[in-house]
C-alpha cells in the first residue's frame, strides 16, 4: 500500500525500477543463504521488491491506458504474465538439475533484464496530480466508501483464487495418488490462461460492462470449485479445474479494470496500493481457511464441505458485486 503512496509522490517508474533491483538482489542472495537467518533475509528482500513495484506497476498501466483500451491491456498483461510463469517453471525444472544456486541466480538475472527493459521503454509516467503529503492519497482511498466497499468484496473471490496452489493441488495429489498430478493441474490452468484470456476479454467487450464481467467470472470460478465436491477421479477434477481457470481468466483483467475505473486519478498509486489489500487479506484468509477446511472435512468424513464452502463464499462475493453495482447506479441517478 505504501509503495503506491510513494509512487504518487515520486513517480511510478523509480519505484518499479527500485523494486525490480531489490527483488533481484533477494533472489540472487538465496544462492549464498547458508543459514536460516540468511534464507529469511533473502526471502524478505524478494518480497519487499515485489511489494515495491506491484502497486506502482498497476497505477502506471492505468495511467497509460484509457477506457477504450484498458480491458485489452490488462488481459494482455495477464497473458504475458502467465507465459512468463510457465517458462519460469520450465527453466527452473531444468536448472534445478544443476543446483538450486543456478535457479536463484537465473531468477535474479531475469529481474535485471526486466530492469533494463523498463528503464529503456517505460516513460516517466505520473500517477497523481498535484503535490500532496505522502499519506494523503491513502487517506483519500480510506474515505472513498465505494472503493473501500469494492476492496472488501474482492477479498471473497481472492480467497478462492489462491485455492489453485493449495486445496486443489492437495486434492489432485489425493485423487491421483501421485504428486505429479499437481503439475497436470498447473499445466491445464496455464494453457487455458494463455490461450483464452485475451480472446475472451475481446469477446466480452461491448457485451458486458467490466463489473458484470467480473460477476460472471466470479460465478464461473465458484462453480468450478463447488463441482469438485462431486469429483471422484483425477479426470473429473481436471474438468472442474478447467471451469475454475475459465472463471479466473474472465475475472482477473476485469477486476483490475474495475479497480482502475473506481480509483481517483489524483492518487492512482495510493488507490492501487489500497486496492491490492483485497488480495493480501483475502489470499491470507484463503490459505488459512483452505488448509483448515480440508483437514476438518477429511477428519469428519464430510469431504465435500470445503468445496461447498468455497462455492458459497464465491456466490456471496458475486452477490456483493451485484449489490455494489445497484448502489452505484442509484447514487448516479440522484
Amino acid at each position: 500500500m505504501f509503495s503506491g503512496a510513494l509512487a504518487d509522490r515520486f513517480g511510478a517508474k523509480g519505484l518499479i525500477l527500485g523494486g525490480l533491483l531489490v527483488r533481484s538482489v533477494g533472489f540472487v542472495s538465496l544462492a549464498w543463504a547458508d543459514s536460516f537467518a540468511l534464507l529469511m533475509l533473502s526471502g524478505l528482500l524478494a518480497g519487499l521488491g515485489g511489494a515495491l513495484f506491484e502497486s506502482p506497476k498497476s497505477a502506471a498501466v492505468t495511467a497509460l491506458s484509457d477506457e477504450a483500451t484498458r480491458r485489452r491491456v490488462f488481459a494482455l498483461q495477464g497473458t504475458l504474465g502467465n507465459v512468463g510463469m510457465a517458462l519460469g517453471v520450465l527453466a527452473g525444472g531444468l536448472l534445478i538439475r544443476a543446483s538450486f544456486d543456478a535457479v536463484a541466480v537465473a531468477a535474479g538475472l531475469c529481474y535485471v533484464v526486466c530492469y533494463g527493459i523498463t528503464a529503456l521503454l517505460l516513460p516517466p509516467v505520473r500517477v497523481s496530480s498535484g503535490e500532496r503529503g505522502l499519506l494523503e492519497g491513502i487517506g483519500m482511498a480510506l474515505r472513498d466508501r465505494r472503493f473501500v466497499g469494492f476492496t472488501a468484496v474482492s477479498m471473497g473471490y481472492f480467497m478462492l483464487w489462491v485455492q489453485l496452489s493449495l486445496s486443489i493441488a492437495l486434492q489432485a495429489e489425493r485423487l491421483a495418488g501421485t504428486s505429479t498430478a499437481v503439475s497436470w493441474v498447473f499445466l491445464l490452468n496455464t494453457v487455458i490462461s494463455v490461450g483464452l484470456q485475451y480472446p475472451l476479454v475481446r469477446a466480452l467487450e461491448g457485451r458486458l460492462s467490466p463489473l458484470r464481467a467480473l460477476v460472471l467470472g466470479t460465478v464461473v470460478m465458484s462453480t468450478g470449485l463447488g463441482l469438485i465436491a462431486l469429483a471422484g477421479s483425477i479426470a473429473a477434477l481436471l474438468a472442474c479445474v478447467a471451469v475454475f481457470a475459465l472463471g479466473v481468466v474472465i475475472l482477473s483483467p476485469h477486476q483490475q479494470v474495475v479497480m482502475a475505473e473506481l480509483a481517483d486519478p489524483r492518487a492512482l498509486g495510493s488507490y492501487m496500493g489500497f486496492g491490492w489489500l483485497g488480495l493480501a487479506v483475502g489470499g491470507a484468509l484463503g490459505n488459512l481457511a483452505g488448509g483448515v477446511l480440508l483437514d476438518w472435512g477429511r477428519a469428519s468424513g464430510l469431504e465435500a464441505l470445503p468445496w461447498l464452502v468455497f462455492a458459497a463464499v464465491g456466490y456471496l462475493s458475486a452477490l456483493g458485486l451485484v449489490l455494489f453495482e445497484r448502489a452505484a447506479g442509484s447514487a448516479a441517478s440522484r
